[in-house]
């Protein structure tokens, strides 16, 4: 329960209101002493009017009417004359005077506390103003035990109310925290909880209802959220089902169009003039095909596996790729160039470097060949701090806005006509899974640069 925040909200609340009943106990006492002492000082002047003026008061009587105002003695002041009115044997030296003529409220809290605290019994003399203006002061002498034990007594009855007050006032909060917030709240978890056990159910999106506007707004922003998870959860669906298909279909498609391509080679050879015109586009279109179905098989699968880590010679790696993307130049006026240091060593998985490599100089390739205007691609590599930075150039045409908008998405990013955009997704997963970024650095009528960044991590 104390856990909880209704359980919280009570243990809160009852400090607070006893701190605030502390913060009212200090005057309360203080004020207590100062009616303390000004009663006192009344009973003194009743006192001492049973004395007739000029006339002797019979010892036994003086006695009894000073053990009747709990004083000693008894003085007043009257046109400027001071008389002793009644008294008796004082039993010490008087250990300090409290004036409460003039007495400000920090003075009178000051002597209260100070009273409150010293537990020696002491000879006190108080002065004050006579009731109904029957002199210029009165001064008492008496005892502070029983003024000490008075508000002993006063003090515990305010502590025992506050405690009361305070208890009171925490369960009636407690009570009302529950029913106005934390009930509401707790509904709210529970839908949450049957909506996390089917959120493809419609049904199971909160309804707002509650009255706090607080909560209202949360169950509305809950609803909103939900809504847009049910209706994300049914679009990957639909798109994992449509995914299956086309590896399905992708599969097969690979497997026929595979056959065709051996069909092509024996059409190329033919000595028929519309035929070896004709063949080449063929087979580049199969080809194509072909390609696409591959791609599309490697990103339909569950993901890519884990990079094994390994050091290797970044230059030889990068002059595989160029090998074999100079052969399929062919006559084509393009240049495959490298800029990397011969002793540059990195930490990656090759395979999978080699692919993110190949994957971005295929694709400026086949941008340029696109145009037929002759070009150049660069790969270059160097060490920056504590991460190595691969960049791959090209004086290609650039990327059209709409490929820039969707670049590393699959089926949206295609730069050229016909593409699909799965290299550049499969290229940014694989530089994800090193734990590094792949950014288009630069586009334009010039060309293309694409950056890689893998960290070094632990060397």
């Amino acid at each position: 329960m104390l856990n909880s925040l209704s359980g919280r909200f009570l243990i809160l609340t009852a400090v607070f209101v006893m701190m605030a009943e502390v913060l009212i106990f200090m005057p309360s006492v203080a004020r207590f002493r100062e009616d303390y002492l000004t009663d006192r000082l009344e009973r003194a002047q009743i006192a001492s009017l049973a004395l007739l003026p000029g006339e002797m008061i019979d010892p036994d009587i003086e006695r009894e009417l000073l053990a009747n105002a709990e004083v000693f003695n008894v003085a007043l002041q009257r046109n400027s004359t001071r008389e002793l009115m009644l008294s008796s044997p004082i039993p010490g030296p008087v250990a300090a005077t409290y004036d409460l003529r003039d007495a400000s409220a920090l003075i009178l809290l000051r002597d209260a506390m100070v009273r409150l605290v010293d537990s020696e019994p002491r000879l006190i003399r108080v002065i004050g103003y006579p009731s109904r203006q029957a002199g210029e002061l009165i001064e008492v002498t008496m005892e502070s035990a029983p003024l000490r034990h008075a508000m002993i007594e006063y003090g515990l009855r305010v502590l025992l109310l506050s405690a009361v007050i305070s208890v009171v006032t925490a369960i009636l909060l407690f009570l009302a925290v529950r029913r106005l917030l934390v009930k509401p709240i707790k509904g709210v978890v529970a839908q949450m909880q049957r909506y996390a056990e089917a959120p493809e159910d419609a049904r199971r999106i909160i309804q707002p209802r509650a009255r706090v506007r607080e909560l209202r707004e949360a169950e509305e922003a809950l609803q909103s959220l939900e809504t847009q998870l049910s209706a994300s959860l049914r679009q990957k669906e639909r798109l994992a089902q449509l995914g299956g298909a086309v590896a399905r279909v992708s599969h097969d498609l690979r497997n026929i169009l595979t056959s065709a391509q051996l069909f092509t080679d024996r059409i190329e050879t033919s000595e028929d003039p519309a035929v070896k015109r004709l063949a080449p586009k063929l087979v580049n279109s199969i080809t194509r095909a072909v390609s696409l179905c591959e791609t599309t098989l490697a990103f339909g699968k569950a993901e890519e596996p884990a990079p094994l880590l390994t050091y290797f010679n970044l230059a030889e790696l990068v002059g595989e790729v160029i090998e074999a993307e100079r052969l399929a130049i062919g006559d084509h006026d393009l240049s495959l160039s490298e800029d990397i240091p011969a002793h540059l060593q990195m930490r990656g998985d090759p395979e999978q470097i080699y692919r993110v490599v190949a994957n971005l100089v295929r694709n400026a390739r086949q941008a340029i060949v696109g145009t037929g205007q002759p070009g150049e691609i660069n790969v270059a590599a160097r060490e920056e701090d504590d991460v190595w930075i691969i960049e791959v150039t090209d004086t290609g045409p650039g990327l059209p806005p709409k490929a820039r908008e969707h670049l590393f998405k699959p089926f949206q990013g295609g730069a050229r006509k016909g593409g699909s955009g799965l290299g550049l997704a499969i290229v940014a997963e694989l530089v994800r899974g090193h734990g590094g970024t792949l950014r288009l650095s630069s586009t334009g009528e010039s060309g293309s640069c694409f950056e890689i960044r893998l960290p070094m991590g632990d060397m």
